[in-house]
């Protein structure tokens, strides 16, 4: 007997006829005589309808208030959820975060778990019982219910499993697993069975949707082996495990990432003194914005231009604040565009192999594309290019490195 724990996100729950199908799921792992904890988002869409509610009423609501109103969302679906277990002759029993105790901070909208009860859902599972939690809410020490932020559910359930040291924590989506890139822009992409913790950190943090960073970076903090899985289909999925160094050789990349949300500002003829980034920089981390790629180019008159990227949504009130900034160092102007994207290539084989940057920058000089930011660390490069080549520079990298072949993973 194994003790799984299950996230099913909103497209796997969106109607009464998929919860009826997730139940289903859950039942062929008891009958195998597993114990399971389920934890589930709301239903595809009914987020969004809450905000929409809210914000019909009041341009800005108390984050306090936001979170009481969205975690209704999964309250729905955990109970549903029950139901359907209960109508299968299966004892189940739902819990909001609060009635769990996933004790958080009060950081309301984007808060963290700081430690979880076990004592009811152990004895649950002891009693025989499948246990449906809400995802995505906990409750801070003043009894105030807090949410984890777009996501969430991921990191309650990776939280749930560490706290219970489940033998695996399986999160069900809408595809059947990480693949080497998106497939809707590359059709050879391929499933991968295996990847690392780093890998996949990554790969979250470079735009792929499969799972919420932080959900990952907890998972290999507290060494919870993790496995993505369709709800609409069978199969095996990806394992997202630690790096065996006594495995067969890992291949040098093994997956591509992009992000099309990049903007890119520049503020230039700015003085090179001591101390200029931190006066361009601070005014911006000041104003909540999340600086990704920097590139900073010194002139001949001892003036630098100074580079970098934020997400898309924050463009305009980044091209402000460096106004601001420009005006108070007496540098030449501020400039920025939209119409980037990030393309990275991601692998932990490329620790061990010398040559892998020259091989994406002749790719894309061979189709003709020009790089205009780089950025590195051991096991990725990033590149920041035109976004009207994205698609064109995915499929050039994605041959390149030879994704569309089976890995030694697949072939053993």
């Amino acid at each position: 007997m194994a003790l799984f724990v299950q996230k099913f996100g909103g497209t796997s729950v969106g109607t009464t006829e998929r919860i009826e199908a997730v139940a289903e799921k859950v039942v062929g792992f008891r009958k195998a005589g597993h114990d399971v904890v389920v934890v589930v988002s709301a239903m595809s869409g009914e987020t969004n309808r809450l905000i929409g509610l809210a914000e019909a009423i009041m341009e800005e609501p108390a984050p306090r208030e936001m979170d009481v109103l969205v975690s209704t969302g999964e309250q729905v679906t955990m109970s549903l959820l029950s139901m359907a277990l209960q109508k299968r002759g299966y004892a189940a029993r739902s819990y909001t975060g609060s009635q769990v105790r996933i004790v958080t901070d009060n950081m309301h909208t984007k808060a963290r778990i700081q430690h979880i009860d076990e004592q009811r859902i152990r004895t649950d599972l002891d009693a025989g019982r499948v246990v449906v939690v809400a995802g995505f809410q906990g409750v801070d020490d003043q009894g105030n219910i807090t949410t984890l932020g777009r996501g969430g559910s991921d990191t309650t359930a990776v939280a749930l499993a560490a706290t219970l040291k489940a033998n695996e924590c399986q999160i069900y989506t809408d595809v059947d697993g990480v693949y080497t890139t998106d497939p809707r822009v590359v059709d050879s992409a391929r499933r991968l069975s295996q990847i690392t913790f780093e890998e996949m950190m990554e790969m979250a943090s470079l735009g792929s949707k499969v799972l919420q960073i932080r959900a990952v970076e907890f998972a290999g903090k507290y060494n919870v082996p993790l496995r993505v899985l369709s709800s609409f289909e069978e199969g095996e999925g990806t394992l997202i495990t630690f790096e065996d160094n006594n495995t067969m050789e890992q291949p040098v990349v093994s997956g591509i990432a992009f992000n099309r949300d990049e903007a890119k500002v520049t503020i230039s003829g700015v003085p090179d003194t001591p101390g200029s980034a931190l006066r361009i920089l601070k005014p911006v981390s000041d104003a909540n914005i999340g600086v990704d790629m920097i590139v900073q180019n010194v002139g001949e008159d001892n003036r630098t231009a100074f580079t970098f990227t934020v997400h898309r949504n924050d463009f305009k009130r980044a091209l402000d604040v460096l106004q601001r900034v420009s005006d108070e160092l007496g540098a030449r102007g501020v400039s920025g565009d939209t119409k980037i994207a990030k393309v990275s290539i991601v692998g932990v084989g490329m620790r061990s192999h010398a040559g892998v940057a020259t091989q994406m920058f002749e790719a894309l000089s061979n189709e003709g594309i020009n790089i205009q930011m780089i950025s590195t660390s051991e096991i990725k490069i990033s590149v920041v290019i035109d976004e009207k080549y994205l698609e064109l520079a995915v499929r050039a990298l994605h041959s390149t490195f030879e994704l569309d072949k089976p890995g030694v993973e697949e072939t053993l």
